[in-house]
């Protein structure tokens, strides 16, 4: 999978199964997970099948006012706690059938998976307060 660093927004091939192991930039050397992975259908499936590390997905899309406002609270977490927590972002505009597999109803929703299976989810914007209880929990 590509993931786009962020700090230096150079694009990083990296297999699935090594999100788990701290990986950095090829370029920056900084850490890849410091910033939120955007997944599709097909990545965000591989992801759960090997991630050791829990997930937190924001299923989004970019018309979304609410979407947009809660994004930077989304980025300051992942920069907090990217390596204890996987901080996903799907676009459930470009990838509609992974918001039906998921029952997505309104979006800005976050799921949390464990080991695969999802054991909480949320919806609408939340205040970083609010988030960084969800992912204390969580962890």
């Amino acid at each position: 999978m590509l993931i786009k660093c962020p700090h230096c927004q150079k694009l990083n091939r990296l297999p699935v199964e090594r999100l788990s192991d701290k990986p950095i930039c090829g370029a920056c050397k900084a850490s890849l997970l410091l910033g939120p992975i955007e997944a599709d259908q097909t990545s965000f499936q591989e992801i759960l099948k090997v991630s050791k590390l829990p997930i937190i997905v924001d299923f989004w899309a970019p018309w979304c006012g609410p979407c947009k406002m809660f994004a930077p609270t989304f980025q300051a977490s992942a920069k907090k706690h990217g390596e204890q927590i996987l901080h996903i972002k799907i676009d459930t505009e470009a990838n509609p059938s992974i918001g039906q597999q998921y029952n997505i109803r309104s979006i800005p929703t976050l799921a949390i998976f464990k080991n695969g299976i999802e054991i909480e989810r949320i919806s609408g914007a939340l205040p970083s307060s609010q988030l960084e209880q969800l992912i204390t929990r969580v962890l």
